[in-house]
Parts: structure tokens; C-alpha cells; sequence
């Protein structure tokens, strides 16, 4: 299998760190294959890539320079800056683009007309290979930058293309998403812990029970009601539980969650760079 080639990181934010670790975990390439810009007054990321065994720099431009692919993963409202500092560096490099709410116009206009690009939106669990992804192709993203692609976010997790339509969505769902679950899992915890049970054991038995439900939905080809109904025995605890959740608006409270997500992602693309 061809080799990746040089990755670099503009940004050395929470997603950066993920997904440069969950690349070397996965054996996709060794800490010489990876180096990073990181802000100078940012020293917790300094330290958290260097204590992968990463370079880390304070400018933008030797690390394109340097790279073979780029991941754009500064904040959203810093992205104008980053690119007008690389636009003349860009030339035949493919840039993955994670930052929210930046669209393919905006990046493929501010780059060289010879640079490719691929927006993608993963998700922290790369972090420990567990991730979800999915990616758009630019205009002159080719099928091995598809491949390409593929194989990085494959290696940290499942990916799949979808269009640019469906990017913002995606982002208030899984892009977003582990924080909302999360919350429910410490919320479970809390509630056994009210209950009588240890904090620790809490904590396992909720984040395991998360992991299991999700790897049931994927797996048996049900829908989620039938498995919720499967596990609800009649006027037992289970639909006593559901009970409660639906008189506190749980389920309206998380599509809404998504949704305010998703508005939210719309507001920044729509906003001039």
C-alpha cells in the first residue's frame, strides 16, 4: 500500500490531537510523519503533540511547506488568515479542511488554483479509533485524494462521503454528538449515584451500556424502537424510566439539541470571510 506521505496540522486544537494520535495508534504513519502549528501562547497543545513524539512550529507556512497533506484545523474565524498566510505555499497539496462552517467556495477560492480540497467533519472518539467521519470532495479533489481520505478517517474509525448539503447536519449530529452523550452518561451516573452506587462503577457501567446500544443499533438491523421495546416489560421499570423521560421532554430536548446544532452551523457558513 502506498505510503501517506507527510500530515500536517495547521491548528493544535482538541480535533488535531485526536486525529494526529488516532493516525499514529492505528500504525497510519510515526510521529515523523506528522508536524503541527500550534499558537506560541497555546503551550498545553505544544506539549500534548510533543509528547507524542510531534514537531511542533509557531508558523504555518513550514509545516505546508513540509507536508504532503494538510489538515486545516485552526478555529473557523481564523481560517481568512491562515489561508491568505499559505495561499502562495498551496500548489498541487491536498488540504482537509475540519473547520466548521468553512464551505468548499470559500476554501478553494482563498487557496491555489492548483491545491486540492476536501472538507471533513470527524469526531473525537478518533481518538481512540472510534470515530465517525464523513468527507466532500472539491472540484479538483481526485478519487485517490478520495482514497486517500478514506483510508486516514477508516483508520481512526468509519467514514463515508456524503454531499456538501448535508455537512452542517452532520456536524450538530456526530460532529457535536459525543457531547451530548456525554452528558447523558454522566446524567445516568448521577442518578445511580443518587441511588446508592459507587461514582466509578457508575461511570463503567453507563459508558459500557452507551457503547453496547449503539453497537446493537448498527448491528442488528432494527429499528431503535423495536430494540427499546424489547427491553420494556410491561408496567415494569424500564417503561416507568420512559415514562419519566418522555414527561420531561427527553426526546424533543435532543432532536431539538441537533437542530439548534445544525442552525447554529448554518450561521457561521452564511457569514462573510
Amino acid at each position: 500500500m502506498a505510503a501517506i506521505g507527510k500530515i500536517g496540522f495547521l491548528g493544535g486544537g482538541n480535533m488535531a490531537k485526536a486525529l494526529a494520535k488516532g493516525f499514529i495508534a492505528a500504525g497510519l504513519t510515526k510521529p515523523s510523519g506528522v508536524i503541527a502549528s500550534v499558537h506560541p501562547a497555546d503551550k498545553i497543545s505544544q506539549q500534548s503533540f510533543q509528547g507524542l513524539g510531534i514537531e511542533t512550529l509557531v508558523e504555518n507556512a513550514p509545516v505546508v511547506e513540509q507536508s504532503k497533506i494538510v489538515f486545516i484545523s485552526v478555529k473557523p474565524q481564523v481560517v481568512p488568515q491562515v489561508l491568505s498566510e499559505i495561499k502562495d505555499l498551496s500548489a498541487n497539496k491536498l488540504f482537509l479542511s475540519v473547520a466548521m462552517g468553512i464551505t468548499l467556495e470559500t476554501l478553494e477560492s482563498s487557496l491555489s488554483a492548483d491545491s486540492r480540497v476536501i472538507r471533513v467533519m470527524p469526531n473525537t472518539p478518533a481518538l481512540v479509533c472510534s470515530g465517525c467521519s464523513v468527507f466532500v470532495r472539491g472540484k479538483l479533489a481526485n478519487d485517490a485524494d478520495a482514497q486517500i481520505t478514506k483510508r486516514l478517517l477508516e483508520a481512526v474509525g468509519t467514514c463515508e462521503q456524503v454531499d456538501e448539503s448535508q455537512l452542517d447536519i452532520v456536524t450538530a449530529l456526530s460532529g457535536s454528538g459525543p457531547a451530548y452523550v456525554f452528558v447523558m452518561i454522566e446524567a445516568l451516573a448521577d442518578g445511580a449515584v443518587r441511588m446508592g452506587m459507587p461514582r466509578d462503577m457508575a461511570y463503567r457501567l453507563a459508558a459500557q451500556t452507551v457503547l453496547g446500544s449503539g453497537h446493537m443499533v448498527r448491528e442488528c438491523n432494527t429499528h431503535p424502537g423495536q430494540l427499546k421495546d424489547n427491553v420494556t416489560s410491561p408496567a415494569g421499570s424500564t417503561a416507568a424510566a420512559l415514562k419519566h423521560l418522555e414527561q420531561s421532554g427527553f426526546r424533543a430536548a435532543v432532536a431539538g439539541a441537533v437542530e439548534a446544532a445544525t442552525l447554529r452551523c448554518r450561521e457561521i457558513s452564511s457569514k462573510p470571510t
